[in-house]
């Protein structure tokens, strides 16, 4: 079981439509939903079949800052974990959720932004960190500096001062690591973020436990040289020439493409 969140602004719609269908596989995006690219992503939209309830999506509004942000994601997520039980998370962070990037309308300090990266590896289960969009580029480095520091538990020892480099005018005019917030509205209510995230909380827990798997005998490895004459007497019975046999003396299929210098036929061809 592998979960996928996406805290870039916009809706992680490739994904949720690539796993819609499917129980092995749940996305959870955070997003800017309404009037804005690419219109998908409402709570309502759980995935079906199969998938149903293992897409989650969490639509936000304008203005997103730190605190309410916070609120959203650490219950979905810390349920999410309880009910599905993932075995590896892909997190991808897009930082085009953070104070003034040039498409995004968030309103995200780094530590904001952070934040969920620190709280998705304190579950302790094998995390994949993922950049993504990022509309600011001065900003998008700085993100997913911090965010690199903050894997390694190093983020602590961090200066907020910008050291010289061969783009240090780029980080004018505070040259500094950290964000400040604007004073732009947050447009997401208290009262509305609690509603769509009981909506959420309440999917999930119609749920019934993690999704697995039949248990199915694996094939052990080719039975080593004692397939070698088989293979052989295979190949020679049924006249085919797309049967080799490996080293280790199991059937390997030859694709008629493929080309040997011993290959007499082909021999003219070696340069």
């Amino acid at each position: 079981r592998v979960l996928y969140i996406d805290i870039d602004v916009h809706h992680g719609d490739g994904v949720e439509e690539a796993f819609y269908l499917t129980d092995r596989v749940m996305t959870v995006s955070f997003h800017k939903y309404g009037d804005f690219f690419p219109g998908t992503g409402d709570v309502k939209d759980v995935g079906v079949r199969a998938g149903k309830n293992y897409s989650v999506n969490c639509p936000l509004k304008e203005g997103m800052d730190d605190k309410s942000y916070r609120q959203v994601f650490q219950p979905v997520l810390s349920k999410v974990m309880e009910v599905f039980r993932p075995g590896a998370v892909v997190l991808q962070c897009g930082a085009d959720s953070l104070t003034g990037d040039r498409l995004g309308c968030f309103n995200l300090s780094l530590k904001g932004h952070a934040e969920c990266v620190r709280f998705m590896k304190s579950f302790h289960v094998p995390l994949l960190v993922l950049g993504g969009g990022g509309y600011t580029i001065r900003n998008v480095a700085r993100c997913w500096t911090y965010e690199t520091a903050v894997l390694l538990d190093a983020h602590k020892e961090m200066s907020d001062e910008i050291p010289h480099n061969d783009y240090f005018d780029y980080y004018a005019p505070d040259y500094r690591l950290h964000l400040t917030p604007t004073n732009m509205e947050n447009m997401n209510s208290k009262d509305n973020l609690e509603h769509i995230r009981n909506i959420i909380l309440q999917n999930l827990q119609s749920l019934q436990g993690a999704p697995s798997v039949q248990f199915q005998d694996v094939p052990g490895e080719f039975q080593g040289r004692s397939m070698t004459k088989e293979a052989d007497d295979t190949g020679a019975e049924e006249g085919r020439s797309d049967i080799s046999v490996n080293s280790e003396g199991g059937e390997k299929a030859v694709h008629p493409a493929e080309f040997y210098e011993e290959d007499s036929k082909n021999s003219n061809m070696v340069d």
